[in-house]
């Protein structure tokens, strides 16, 4: 069945995350409502996944190549995500984050909004998730914010996540780590060239969803209490593991992913600063280096930083 636009299950109001520099509307020239330009899913796949909910008071993860799930359908590559959101609650803001991996690869998310008769009522294409610098918290990412006001009597939206064939072909610059730092500790920006992403079928998304009035809203029968029951279209139950067919025990935990080494450019950068910061006889800066450095993957700031203290003594 084709998918019909419907301009009334949502109405929608939608925003570029604010500060992202030298992203406007303008940039991204699409209308969310235009579902048209999306893939288009007949009813019945959309039924037959399952719709994990989405609860306001946590971040739901989703590692696209252990917990995605298949869609094949024309357009679409690899793993799909598939959330419910509660629409009973007023306005909402939806932050998607799709995290770049340590094999300097990304997933472009592309975003399809259905209604709870899961007809498709808005589409963000992959770009209107902008890059973002990384941060003390946060890793290098695409993320973009999306707020919609769910049309009355509404008792959940649905959100599928995916990428497309156009997608893969494409890349992300990115910011080199050490500009990156140099500019958060205000020092000069040095001239290296920064790295690349290729676009990936897999990665890690993360979905944060909130009341956009601010409000505290009391979920309830959404999430399992014994009040009266929203309308459910199609499987909307989280999987129950312990009902599946010869079950396998856990894995023990895998051990931590080995950092990548730093590139040497990067490398040279952090290892003349904390020369400097030593020769200027400011350890504490010259410290902060040596314990970014080595968080970034650095094999000789360590060595650098013991041979500039012994030099200046």
């Amino acid at each position: 069945m084709k998918m019909k636009k419907n301009l009334i299950a949502l109405c929608l109001t939608a925003g570029l995350l604010v500060g992202a520099p030298g992203v406007s509307f303008a940039d991204v020239n699409f209308v969310p409502q235009n579902t048209a330009a999306a893939p288009s899913i007949p009813a019945s796949a959309l039924q037959q996944l399952t719709w994990t909910p989405v609860d306001q008071s946590k971040t739901q993860s989703t590692q696209l190549a252990t917990g995605g799930q298949r869609l094949d359908v024309p357009g679409i590559s690899g793993p799909v995500a598939a959330w419910s959101v509660p629409a009973n609650i007023g306005e909402l803001t939806l932050t998607l984050t799709s995290e770049v991996d340590k094999h300097t690869s990304v997933f472009a998310p592309n975003v399809l909004i259905l209604d709870q008769n899961m007809t498709p009522s808005a589409y963000f294409p992959s770009e209107y998730f902008t890059y973002l610098e990384p941060g003390v918290m946060n890793a290098d990412r695409l993320e973009g914010v999306m707020r919609l006001t769910p049309a009355l009597g509404q008792q959940k939206i649905y959100v599928l996540v995916f990428t497309t064939n156009n997608d893969l072909q494409r890349t992300t610059k990115l910011i080199d780590p050490a500009k990156a730092y140099a500019k958060g500790t205000g020092n000069a920006i040095p001239d290296i060239p920064d790295p690349i992403a290729k676009h990936s079928t897999d990665g890690k998304l993360a979905l944060k969803v909130k009341n956009s009035n601010g409000s505290s809203v009391l979920v309830g029968p959404l999430f399992g209490s014994s009040g009266p029951a929203p309308v459910t279209v199609g499987n909307t139950a989280a999987p129950v593991y312990s009902a599946q067919p010869a079950p396998v025990a856990a894995p023990a935990p895998a051990p931590a992913a080995k950092r990548e080494p730093m590139l040497n450019d990067t490398e040279s950068y952090f290892n003349q600063a904390i020369k400097q910061a030593v020769a200027k006889g400011d350890v504490d800066k010259a410290l902060k280096l040596l314990d970014e450095a080595e968080r970034l993957g650095s094999k000789t700031a360590r060595a650098t930083f013991i041979s500039s203290v012994k030099g200046k003594g």
